[in-house]
């Protein structure tokens, strides 16, 4: 495992201009899992601040440079994930219930202190930071999903269109189709692939007027030949039928529908 791979540990930045009470706090704070940094002052808080990640702050209030109110609205301002709080004397609690009521502070930490009170409140506070980190971690994986949702979604639209301009011509070339069988003066029979006669052109339908042919099988309405001739599905078969000599030819077709069928094409047999 690489440096890279260890998480980085919690930081806890302490911000006052006495040494002393930061002393007091550095050494109160030494055991626990997260590490501890001081600035004394609000500018030097704000300047430990830039050189890299805090997790929660707890500041003093009566400081030279700054308040500590004025320095967490700033904090707030320029590093908004922070938890920050204040330790202050009960003199300075209005101005500090107006920053808890802005949002700038997240608690109010009383002076003199007790040493596993406040040392509970911090670490309540890192357990709020973690939970809130993680809120955002999920926030920002459900936008990530939400956004390739998103693009899925486009790509299967697009591909539905596709499909549905490709079944549209499909369906616009099967009917141009059937209008030029339709025109074609021999007669023509579409079958399909129970054997049903599902299809007859203009050529077909008036020749063979006296049948009834649409919706009958080719066994029951026509001569058996062409009951074989399909169940062969190609060939041609030579019959006379209604006195009249013929050339069936038998072919085999694929609809749009991915379904086989027949047609019988029917040519008047001119030998003599």
């Amino acid at each position: 495992m690489t440096a890279e791979d260890v998480p980085a540990r919690p930081t806890l930045l302490l911000v006052d201009d006495e040494d002393s009470i930061l002393s007091s706090l550095k050494r109160l704070l030494r055991r626990e899992a997260y590490r501890v940094v001081t600035a004394n002052g609000g500018q030097a808080g704000l300047d430990e601040l830039a050189r890299g990640r805090v997790d929660v702050i707890v500041s003093g209030q009566r400081m030279p440079d700054m308040s500590g109110v004025d320095f967490l609205r700033q904090a707030k301002e320029l590093y908004p994930d922070t938890l920050r709080m204040v330790l202050s004397g009960y003199a300075d609690l209005k101005s500090i219930t107006d920053a808890i009521n802005e949002g700038a502070i997240y608690k109010f930490l009383s002076k003199p202190w007790d040493d596993d009170a406040l040392k509970a409140e911090i670490d309540d506070a890192f357990r709020r930071k973690a939970l809130q980190d993680e809120n955002r971690r999920l926030s920002r994986e459900l936008q990530t999903a939400n956004t390739e949702l998103i693009r899925v979604n486009a790509q299967l639209q697009q591909a539905l269109d596709v499909q549905r301009q490709r079944t549209e011509l499909g369906e616009a070339a099967l009917t141009a189709t059937q209008e030029i069988v339709n025109c074609v003066p021999l007669p023509i029979l579409g079958v399909d692939s129970d054997g049903l006669l599902v299809f007859a052109n203009a050529a077909a339908a008036k020749r063979f007027a006296r049948r009834a042919l649409l919706g009958a099988t080719v066994a029951e309405a026509l001569p058996a030949e062409l009951a074989d001739l399909v169940a062969q599905g190609r060939g041609e078969a030579m019959l006379l039928m209604d006195e009249d000599a013929w050339r069936v030819s038998c072919h085999a077709v694929d609809s749009i529908m991915q379904q086989r069928g027949y047609l019988l094409i029917f040519m008047p047999d001119l030998t003599p």
